[in-house]
């Protein structure tokens, strides 16, 4: 037997000594949570491969299978995010059907106002009215308030989330040095097991996309394409969240921002806004960002809406105008009788064509101060063009600032990116009409086909003398009429916290069956009048609010709407949870996807190791065998 033997068994030995450790290793690690199972090929040596060496210790695991999972633990983050979220949210509203949710609450209202009209002499069914009007408004701003105080929760939640996140992006940074610089194999696998451990919970909180390098460090972006981590640099992530949030914060505009930004400041000093839309798309904080920016303002718009409406249906009025062919232009013109525009909040609606044919609506709203551009989502048409035109309180709009307010809003649009194609170029004048009357037409191809006054009747909460008109609920705010306003800010926002019953009617309760004309007496007329603007009159409420379509006005009752309300919130939380559902099964079948090539298996470990004690025996022979030679020429 020659030495070459002796060497191939000896190295023999040591690559299956080296085996069996990391078998001992993967059986030892199968419980570990993030172990992946390691695995050596031994590799040929030495002259005519007459020998064998320790192969590299790699990591065993399905590459794609981690991608998937990856994919899947951010998208659990979001679903279930927005699950348990929108199921809180859907809590606030009650029970449908139940006497203490909103629904019930607002029925209770209404059946007061009937048993109110049937017995208008009765002193205790006019307190009922009140108290139901009472316990109708506490019932909305308690709802809003809570909308609101699940965005402050979402916003402290992200302060953590943001910590969380960027002290991930600093130990993975860590770790891809360390892993560049392992002194073994064995080291830098534990190393790698560590790293994509911390990038998968980073990806609990956002979207990822991961490339792994040849020098073994891992770059790390989001799906946008924004780079967190290169090599041994990593960004940092802030987040200036506000400690409590109202109606009125939102993120945009960029400049007045009221919430927290999520900030990536990179090494070089770039600072990236990871908050804009489209930046990250899936995770916890993708969901947090989407539920605090969008679907619970949208909520709190929802009760705005219903808060406006339960006020101006018994104080707005709407005028009609009166639509003609000119016969001099051949134009299509509107008629408006402006008499009775002299409120803030009070607003003219024309219905235009375009040269193409397309429809869209002009509302001027009446403004103290100038005239101003306003975001259409702040109407009831989010499609509009919504310009404010100057009025001196109690006193309707000149004829030069009608003009005035065409003209600004026909710049501004401009100004703002419309095709000038696209924007309304309309006249106003009297030709001939009576001095309280404006003819607004339209040039170059716009036609005005049709026109609309709405107004807020009383001039002020103890104006009872307009009939049947009277303002039941107010805003808290100063004790003012609900007109829609947009002096300073929009009135609708925030006015479901804001909603109150007018403390004239709580401290003279016979003013809902007062009768008209100044004559003394009850009777059920006002009373029906409520009842009837609430459940048989159609109202305009906003596309904002998301019922009934994104692109138009919805026309429907204000008791009607409620009922839309609750419906819409329930059937999203149901809809949530049933993808959240969907969602955790894709991510079961991923962690097991990903188990099958990672996992240690026991089985298959046993049996390695009886092929591995087979090979350590067969070499120990060989050894043996040598031994036994030498011993025999030596005694020889």
């Amino acid at each position: 037997m020659g030495l070459d033997a002796v060497n191939t068994a000896t190295a023999g030995l040591r690559a299956t000594q080296a085996s069996i450790a990391l078998v001992s290793q993967n059986v030892a690690n199968a419980g570990t949570a993030g172990y992946v199972k390691r695995t050596t090929s031994p590799v040929s040596q030495g002259l005519n491969n007459a020998g064998v060496a320790t192969g590299a210790i790699t990591r065993s695991f399905d590459l794609a299978a981690l991608k998937q999972l990856r994919m899947e633990t951010a998208g659990s983050g979001y679903t279930a995010t927005k699950a348990d979220i929108l199921a809180q949210l859907d809590t606030l509203y009650g029970v449908p059907g139940s006497a203490t949710a909103l629904d019930g609450v607002l029925n209770g209202y209404t059946q007061s106002l009937q048993t109110l009209a049937i017995n208008p002499t009765s002193t205790a069914a006019r307190s009922s009215v009140v108290d139901a009007a009472q316990a109708l408004a506490t019932k909305i701003g308690s709802i809003a308030q809570g909308v609101q105080d699940l965005r402050s929760g979402i916003e402290n939640t992200l302060t953590g989330q943001v910590q969380d996140a960027s002290a991930l992006l600093e130990s993975i940074a860590r770790l891809n040095v360390q892993v560049q610089t392992a002194g073994d194999g064995g080291t830098r696998a534990a190393l790698e097991d560590q790293r994509d451990q911390q990038i998968n919970k980073l990806a609990g909180y956002m979207d990822l996309r991961v490339t792994n390098e040849r020098d073994g460090s891992a770059t790390v972006m989001t799906a946008s394409g924004i780079t967190l981590v290169d090599r041994g640099v990593a960004a940092s992530l802030s987040f200036d969240g506000r400690p409590t949030l109202t109606a009125n914060a939102s993120y945009d505009p960029p400049e007045t921002r009221s919430v927290g930004t999520l900030i990536a400041n990179m090494p070089g000093g770039a600072r990236i806004a990871l908050s804009d839309d489209g930046r990250l798309s899936s995770g916890t904080i993708a969901a947090n960002l989407e539920l605090r920016d969008t679907l619970l303002p949208q909520a709190q718009r929802r009760l705005d809406d219903l808060a406006a409406g339960l006020a101006t249906a018994t104080t707005g009025r709407t005028v009609a105008g009166t639509v003609a062919t000119n016969a001099l232009t051949n134009r299509e013109e509107t008629t408006l009788d402006l008499s009775e525009m002299r409120q803030p909040g009070d607003r003219i609606t024309l219905q235009v064509t375009g040269p193409d044919g397309a429809s869209r609506n002009v509302i001027l709203v009446a403004s103290a101060f100038n005239t101003d551009y306003k975001a259409a989502s702040l109407s009831d048409d989010a499609t509009a063009f919504v310009q404010t035109v100057r009025i001196t309180p109690g006193t309707p709009p000149s004829l030069d600032e009608i003009r005035k307010a065409l003209a600004g809003l026909s710049k501004e649009a401009t100004d703002r990116g419309y095709p000038v194609s696209a924007v309304p170029n309309l006249a106003a004048g009297p030709d001939g009409t009576p001095a309280s009357a404006v003819t607004v037409s339209g040039a170059t191809g716009w036609k005005v086909v049709g026109g609309s006054l709405t107004v807020t009747v009383p001039q002020s909460p103890a104006d009872t003398s307009a009939y049947p008109e009277i303002a039941v609920f107010v805003d808290s705010d100063g004790n003012r009429l609900f007109t829609d306003s947009f002096d300073n800010g929009s009135q609708r926002t925030g006015f479901a916290q804001r909603l109150a019953v007018n403390p004239s009617i709580k401290a003279d309760t016979a003013a809902l069956t007062a009768l008209g004309g100044g004559a003394t007496g009850a009777d059920g007329t006002r009373a029906n009048f409520i009842y009837g603007a609430l459940t048989g009159t159609d109202r305009t409420f906003s596309s904002s609010s998301g019922i009934g379509g994104l692109s138009a006005p919805y026309g429907t009752t204000v008791v009607k709407f409620a009922q839309d309300i609750i419906a819409a919130q329930g059937s999203a939380a149901a809809q949530a949870q049933t993808i959240d559902s969907g969602q955790g099964v894709a991510l079961s079948a991923a962690q097991s996807r990903f188990a099958e090539g990672a996992a240690v298996s026991i089985d298959e470990e046993m049996s390695n190791l009886i092929a591995l004690q087979q090979a350590y025996t067969a070499n120990a022979r060989v050894l043996t065998a040598a031994r036994d030679m030498l011993d025999t020429l030596l005694r020889m």
